[in-house]
């Protein structure tokens, strides 16, 4: 039997590195990112800092929270603010997975892992390709669905991965929802959601907390200060 129960240690390389083969192998056939699935670094590892040469970093922001928080919203708004490339989670569910939300049947850790990888592998592709960073949408309602995520560096040691944990009350994810046309994730969904909602903790020092219940145009702006302060202070240590 599967089990999911022993979360990766934030800002711990070490535990990173040796959780990262045990994580792929829960999927049936993983693909490597690339031909050999070994930690790799870009050829360009540093930049100028203030005039000063320092490491080259890239970051993968990810826009988490639970249905109707405003995941795609934000995650536009800091690409296109930003101007890195976007990835939508929601477009890397398998057909399965789909009709099972449509149908207001909650996916299980199973039903979550390959997608999770797969946003993971889709990400590292984007900087492969020569991006300086990605944005993407993930619920990441879980610490193990998180730290599925955070094993990334290790595969590309120039990269910092930061969270966006967007949160509001349910009865106000409820009534968002229930206004959204011809999306597949009905209202009936947030509940489901928010019964397995683990909130990010203190320990998780790669998250940055957005309280959504404010009118989107203070979240969008808070979002993009709070992402550009981090990226500076990245830049800066």
């Amino acid at each position: 039997m599967l089990t999911y129960d022993n979360p990766v240690p934030v800002n711990r390389k070490h535990s990173v590195a040796s959780m990262a083969a045990s994580m792929d192998t829960i999927a049936s056939t993983p693909k490597p990112i690339n031909a050999t699935m070994v930690p790799v670094t870009s050829n360009n590892t540093t930049a100028k800092v203030n005039g000063q040469s320092a490491p080259r970093q890239r970051h993968i922001w990810l826009v988490t929270g639970p249905a109707g928080c405003g995941k795609s919203t934000v995650a536009k708004h800091l690409s296109e603010a930003i101007d890195l490339p976007y990835i939508e989670g929601d477009e890397f569910h398998s057909k399965e997975n789909v009709e099972k939300m449509a149908n207001g049947i909650p996916l299980t850790d199973i039903d979550r892992w390959d997608w999770l990888i797969a946003l993971r592998k889709e990400s590292l592709r984007k900087l492969e390709d020569g991006a300086e960073g990605v944005v993407l949408t993930c619920s990441a309602l879980k610490r193990k669905y998180r730290d599925v995520i955070r094993v990334a560096p290790y595969y590309m040691h120039d990269v910092v991965l930061h969270f966006i944990y967007l949160h509001a009350p349910e009865d106000v994810l409820l009534k968002r929802v229930g206004l959204r046309q011809g999306h597949y994730m009905g209202a009936n969904m947030v509940h489901s959601q928010f019964s397995i909602l683990e909130p990010p903790t203190a320990e998780e020092t790669d998250v940055i907390s957005i309280d959504v219940s404010r009118p989107m145009e203070d979240v969008l702006e808070d979002s993009l200060n709070k992402v550009l302060e981090k990226m500076k202070e990245t830049e800066s240590s």
